[in-house]
């Protein structure tokens, strides 16, 4: 055993102790962040506007306080992009994180001084739960990759700025750095096709001990090196033990990378963003991710059903059901204040709090009113993976198709990419059926009453989802496909 291996256990348990002290008493400590960070930004300008120093509770707080989203909060970013001190946070950003926008082209996150450090200590944590539940400490003596945006950062008027995991990787503790893989040249390649060939040469012949990125480009990394290698994975690295991942929901990705590592492994998911680190999983004998509720961040949780509206009901941690999806909204010690990150989680325990990501605000389809969500997608086609074991999963997105052919009712459309079809595709599309039939009421509602045909199943020809990437200047790095969208962009970007 090494000497980081050695250490990390008995860490390891005074980190998973604070956590539990930290859940006992969620509800003070997130009253005591909000008071907080109000009190830390009374004399900004956001925080003169809408007059901080009289705010005394949450009551008060969600009264003066609008939901933000990014456009709401664009004017105060803006001026902070260009150089201005004490606008939504005192003093200027540590950093930007720069993130894809839709409506507004490239988005300025703000990281402070004092956010900085929650998140890298989130992403600690959950290793060290890891550590802790599994008493496994072995990987931390072998390489570690952490597949990443470029660390190189240019600058807005003296601030860093660039992608989360780019800056974060500025800030990996000492005692990895010398573990760290891919280099610092490579990590800092822009194209990521040449980047992922130099960080398989930097590897193939290493001990590699924990694997870490975003599900697909992680196994654009395996293929890559299982076709050089003529290896699978499991026998390429025989040490690997630990499976890191964010961003999205990991299962319709594990048949797929199980199969290419040849044997099963540990997998710690982590859900991190630019304006904090959120959850991470804590233990792998219960379902969900353990809300951080110690790091710097007053949540808030709006039910879907009525963000829409012109008043949407926002609660706070001690007012959160089982079951219910909730819109989830973020004050944060960098400044961002009631912003909704546009993710949408339903709370599975509420002693300790531990939610799932269940899609996003703006990505469902309601073509019809059925408003079908991410997370009823995403089991249907874990319903159908297990009905046709011999499917193997790379990819896949659905989108309506309202202007059918003449004489046919319209349908929902699932593009999937696969890297081993189903022997039966109908068979595949049944089940998919009869899963979104009895999830969705209303979308079993419109199929019924002949609004709706049942959904179709088109099997797209392989890097169809790479290939659309690569034509959207967006292949690698944490860029992730929309599972839903109410238009057919991306479909007819797939070429359906």
């Amino acid at each position: 055993m090494g000497i980081k291996s050695f250490f990390a256990k008995p860490f390891a348990r005074k980190v998973v102790k604070k956590h539990q002290k930290s859940h006992a008493q969620a509800i003070q400590i997130q009253e005591n962040w909000l008071k907080n960070n109000l009190k830390k930004a009374e004399q900004t300008i956001f925080g003169q506007a809408y007059e901080f120093d009289k705010i005394r509770n949450y009551l008060e707080y969600k009264i003066r306080v609008p939901i933000a989203e990014y456009e709401d909060l664009k004017t105060y970013i803006d001026e902070m992009v260009l150089g201005s001190p004490n606008i939504l946070w005192p003093g200027k950003p540590a950093y930007f994180a720069k993130t894809s926008g839709t409506t507004s082209g490239a988005k300025y996150i703000p990281i402070s001084k004092e956010s900085m450090p929650f998140h890298i200590s989130g992403a600690r944590d959950a290793l060290l739960h890891y550590v802790n539940y599994s008493g496994n400490s072995a990987f931390l003596d072998q390489k570690l990759i952490f597949l990443s945006g470029s660390p190189a950062l240019e600058t807005k008027h003296g601030i860093p700025t660039g992608r989360l995991s780019g800056i974060v990787n500025h800030h990996v503790p000492g005692y990895l750095r010398s573990n760290q893989l891919p280099t610092y040249e490579t990590n800092c390649i822009e194209d990521w096709e040449e980047k992922l060939e130099a960080i398989v040469q930097e590897t193939m012949q290493e001990r590699m001990g924990l694997i870490s990125g975003i599900p697909p480009w992680v196994q654009m990394y395996f293929d890559r090196l299982e076709t050089l290698s003529g290896q699978k994975i499991g026998d390429l690295f025989p040490d690997f033990q630990l499976f890191v991942t964010g961003g999205v929901n990991f299962e319709p990705y594990r048949q797929k990378l199980m199969d290419s590592i040849g044997r099963d492994i540990d997998v710690v998911e982590t859900y991190p963003a630019s304006e904090g680190f959120i959850a991470f999983q804590d233990s792998t004998g219960e379902e969900g991710l353990l809300l951080n509720v110690d790091g710097g961040i007053f949540f808030e949780f709006v039910p879907t059903d009525t963000y829409f509206t012109a008043t949407p009901k926002r609660l706070m941690l001690s007012e959160v059901q089982l079951g219910v999806n909730y819109a989830l909204l973020m004050s944060t010690n960098a400044g961002l204040w009631s912003y909704s990150i546009g993710d949408t989680v339903k709370f599975v325990s509420l002693n300790p709090f531990r939610i799932v990501v269940t899609g996003r605000i703006k990505h469902f389809i309601s073509a019809f009113g059925e408003h079908v969500i991410a997370e009823e997608a995403e089991r249907a086609m874990a319903e159908a993976l297990k009905a046709c074991p011999e499917a193997s999963l790379v990819e896949f997105t659905l989108a309506p198709q309202v202007n059918p052919s003449a004489g046919e009712l319209p349908y929902h459309e699932w593009l999937v990419e696969f890297a081993q079809a189903p022997q039966d595709p109908t068979k595949f599309q049944a089940v998919l059926e009869a899963s979104m039939n009895a999830q969705n009421i209303y979308y079993k509602d419109l199929i019924t009453g002949k609004v709706l045909q049942p959904l179709k199943l088109t099997i797209l020809q392989p890097n169809a989802f790479i290939d659309y990437m690569k034509s959207q200047g967006k292949l690698g790095g944490q860029n992730k496909v929309p599972r839903l969208a109410n238009d057919r962009v991306i479909a007819d970007g797939l070429g359906s």
